[in-house]
């Protein structure tokens, strides 16, 4: 444990070496964050005037790969972060801070349900779409292909490495039957019809809602180091099929319809024979996704990944339910159907699992919330050092939900500051809870007479959650509801 701290310190020296050399100034702060599938590891450095984030990855190829395939897409004007600075080594780079929400994370807190995908989602998935062709054909004509890793095209190997990973991680480790000759033959007749598609344009590789962030309404493009020379078709089934987004099958058809209609503008598109490869590139997508799932969950024991199989094999259904497979594969469709009727694939309950925020506000009079979840730990906020609206006779009736309370706290710049620090711890334990697997945190706010200041700062840190991270909340406000 000593000798990982140390490591991480040494590497913390080096990004803020790095910030200095760049700024002419120390950062005021460093905050790690935590990561999800990738082994790069990220650093928020806030300064006086700027936040960036500063990367460690000592995959030297993989660094290059992306910061080469920033500079064509800036020279585009495609909205990707700016790398800042590199180190000598090729290790560090610092790249421009586009905050911490993305589309999955507005997916996950402003949906009912499934089914559920409101028109304001279906706008934003839009907005996305239509850069996709501005990877993909104008900015993919000028990539330097020999920079790609660890493929330069998405040829044979890579795809039989894609299909191999979903045998080796998936099916072996989870103990699902299967013929492997039958099954490796089934693998070579898939690769050699989704080889007709053709691999002329920039494949973006891992398109889909984690690597899309959302600043002021509008996507921007993160960890596109893994593309390489490819098929079309192949990006936005990764959009369309993204496991945990759900999104409905009507829904999935109109935007792959918008999609052709922009991609229509940069080339004529037959259509029937996109769509004749497209659901063989839906079919590989789903499962090099349960390939990695089955690395980081089994493998590597890593419970949150395996969270994610039962969205993938919904997915598997609903792709042998609506299309046909592209060419005969019998010993595929029948592990494709073991893994959709076996009940321990749908078992990765994600509501018991997920992590919960209980948010409570309270009166120091009656004392801190006890912790029901049994974990401890947690957040306790003090918010009497805020001004308090009690004190005055036209505010004494109302609570912190009431719109004359929120005009009086809001226009106090220490109420906002105070806020702000409390969003940023919570923030940091959040991210590590949702790596780590932790299904429960507690944070209270505590006021004189838990009716003004506490309510308020509850209701301010609930939304800020729910507007960032794709988590269970619930909102308490324990004076209100006596």
């Amino acid at each position: 444990m000593k000798n990982e701290e140390s490591i991480m310190k040494n590497e913390e020296l080096k990004i803020v070496e790095l910030y200095h050399s760049w700024a002419g100034i120390e950062p005021e702060s460093i905050t790690f964050l935590p990561g999800s599938g990738s082994y790069r590891k990220y650093y928020r450095l806030e300064g006086k005037r700027n936040s960036v984030i500063g990367v460690f990855n000592e995959d030297q190829k993989e660094n290059d790969a992306f910061i080469s395939f920033s500079q064509k897409f800036h020279k585009h004007k495609l909205p990707v972060p700016l790398v800042y600075s590199t180190d000598s080594s090729g290790q560090f780079y610092l790249l421009s801070d586009l905050g911490d929400l993305t589309l999955f994370s507005y997916l996950s807190g402003n949906r009912s349900g499934a089914e559920d995908f409101p028109e304001e989602m279906i706008g934003i998935y839009r907005k996305v779409i239509g850069f996709l062709p501005l990877f993909q054909v104008v900015a993919g004509k000028e990539i330097d292909y020999s920079r790609c890793y660890p493929r330069q095209k998405f040829d044979i190997q890579s795809m039989m490495w894609d299909l191999n990973y979903f045998k080796y991680y998936f099916l072996k480790l989870a103990k699902v039957p299967f013929d492997e000759q039958k099954l490796e033959d089934d693998f070579q007749t898939l690769v050699q019809f989704l080889l007709g598609a053709g691999a002329d344009h920039f494949m973006y590789r891992d398109f889909q809602s984690r690597n899309i962030m959302l600043v002021k309404g509008e996507p921007w493009f993160i960890d596109y180091q893994g593309g390489r020379k490819g098929p079309l078709q192949y990006d936005i089934a990764s959009l369309l099929y993204d496991a945990k987004a759900s999104i409905p099958e009507p829904v999935r058809e109109l935007l792959l319809d918008y999609y052709l209609d922009v991609l229509e503008n940069y080339f004529p598109v037959d259509r029937k024979s996109f769509r004749k490869y497209y659901s063989g590139f839906v079919l590989i997508r789903i499962l090099q996704a349960l390939g990695a799932y089955g690395f980081r969950g089994f493998y590597e024991n890593k419970p949150h990944f395996l969270k994610s199989i039962p969205f993938a094999i919904a997915n598997l259904q609903n792709l042998l339910d609506t299309k046909s497979l592209p060419v005969p594969l019998p010993m595929l469709r029948e592990v494709l159907e073991k893994l959709i009727v076996n009940p321990s694939f749908r078992s990765y309950n994600e509501t018991s699992n997920q992590l919960t925020v209980k948010v409570s506000s309270f009166s120091y009079k009656t004392g801190i919330p006890a912790d029901d979840s049994g974990n401890g730990g947690g957040f306790v906020f003090d918010c009497r050092a805020l001004p308090n609206p009690g004190r005055f006779e036209e505010y004494r009736s109302f609570t912190g939900n009431d719109q004359v309370v929120i005009a009086f706290l809001e226009k106090e710049p220490e109420v906002g500051e105070f806020l702000n620090h409390a969003c940023s711890l919570v923030d940091q334990s959040i991210r590590r809870y949702i790596e780590r697997g932790f299904t429960g945190l507690t944070v209270s706010f505590g006021c004189t007479g838990g009716q003004h200041r506490s309510v308020y700062c509850a209701c301010e840190l609930a939304k800020h959650i729910r507007s960032k991270f794709g988590v269970t909340i619930d909102l308490h406000h324990t004076e209100l509801n006596k």
